[in-house]
C-alpha cells in the first residue's frame, strides 16, 4: 500500500495519515484467523505471511458516529478490515450462537463480545423485546466500550432498530432517523420497526 506523506499534518491530513499507519500496522497473516480467506493472489513486496491481506468491509458497512459502527454479520473475508478500526466491542444482535473463527478472531484481536438475542423474522409487524433493546443501547452509548461494532445478520432491520434509538437520544428528528433506517433496509423496510 502507498501512502502519501507529502500532505499537511494539521488536523484531517494527521489524522488519516495516522489511519494509514494504522491500515498498514494492520497487515497479518489471515491464515491464523480464517484459511479460506487466503486465497489470494501472491503478496505485494513487504506483506508480511507471503499474502495478499484484503480490506473487505462487511456487508452494510458504515460509521454511524465517533467510535460507533454498524454492518452485517462480518466473515473471514472481513477480518483485515475489522483489526484497523481498533474494535473493542462487538454488538450481535442475532440468537445464534457466534461462529468459532470469529471468536478466536475476537479472542486474539482482544474484542469483546456483547450478544443481544433478537430473533429475525420476515413478517411486516415483529415484536423486539423492549428490555432487550434498552440493555444494548446501554452497551452502545458506554464509551468504554467504544469503539464498537453493532451487527445483525444483513446489518438493515435489527441493526437499523438500535441505531434508531441511538438517534432518538442524540435528539434526531423522527423523519432524519426514518431516512437513515430505510436507505439501509431499502425495499425492505418495516413499518413496525420504525414505530416507538
Amino acid at each position: 500500500m502507498k501512502v502519501d506523506r507529502t500532505a499537511g499534518r494539521d488536523g484531517a491530513d494527521a489524522d488519516a495519515e495516522a489511519m494509514c499507519k494504522k491500515i498498514e500496522v494492520a497487515l497479518l497473516d489471515q491464515r491464523d484467523l480464517c484459511p479460506a480467506a487466503t486465497a489470494a493472489a501472491p503478496a505485494p513486496a513487504g506483506a508480511p505471511g507471503g499474502d495478499e491481506v484484503h480490506f473487505t468491509p462487511p456487508l452494510n458497512f458504515a460509521m454511524v458516529d465517533n467510535g460507533i459502527f454498524r454492518s452485517g454479520f462480518p466473515d473471514c473475508a472481513n477480518f483485515a478490515f475489522l483489526q484497523t478500526l481498533g474494535l473493542r466491542s462487538i454488538i450481535c444482535l442475532c440468537p445464534e450462537p457466534y461462529p468459532e473463527a470469529n471468536m478466536e478472531f475476537l479472542k486474539s484481536s482482544g474484542i469483546k463480545l456483547f450478544q443481544f438475542g433478537i430473533e429475525g423474522y420476515k413478517e411486516p409487524f415483529v415484536y423486539i423485546p423492549e428490555e432487550t433493546i434498552r440493555e444494548a443501547l446501554k452497551v452502545l452509548i458506554d464509551v468504554r466500550n467504544h469503539p464498537v461494532l453493532i451487527h445483525c445478520k444483513r446489518g438493515k432491520h435489527r441493526t437499523g432498530c438500535l441505531v434508531g434509538c441511538l438517534r432518538k437520544l442524540q435528539r434526531w428528528c423522527l423523519s432524519s432517523i426514518f431516512d437513515e433506517y430505510q436507505r439501509f433496509a431499502a425495499a425492505k423496510a418495516r413499518v413496525s420497526d420504525q414505530s416507538n
